[in-house]
């Protein structure tokens, strides 16, 4: 038997016994032209962080690489200047 090397990941999902295709995320930030992701807008950096204080992963929210590298840090600079929290509480 010859070896076919790693299954490529496709495009598809199986949900139940259909198959759907996966859109592809575009990068909002490339999509509006931005140039630098400004760590004083915090209103846009929620956006990318959960309700506890976690930072969105790219392969969730859409981002390229680029504009993913950007955001951490400029989330990371918000929360060291206390724009930001680093965690919310949780009531219990």
């Amino acid at each position: 038997m010859r070896f076919m090397g790693p299954r490529r990941p496709s495009n598809r999902r199986q949900v139940g016994t259909s198959m759907q295709t996966l859109k592809k995320r575009i990068c909002r930030f490339c999509e509006s032209g931005v140039i630098y992701i400004d760590y004083k807008d915090e209103k846009q950096l929620s956006r990318f962080t959960t309700e506890r204080g976690k930072i969105i992963p790219r392969r969730i929210s859409g981002t390229c690489a680029k504009h993913q590298r950007q955001l951490v840090q400029a989330i990371k600079r918000a929360r060291h200047l206390a724009l930001l929290p680093f965690v919310q509480e949780v009531p219990q």
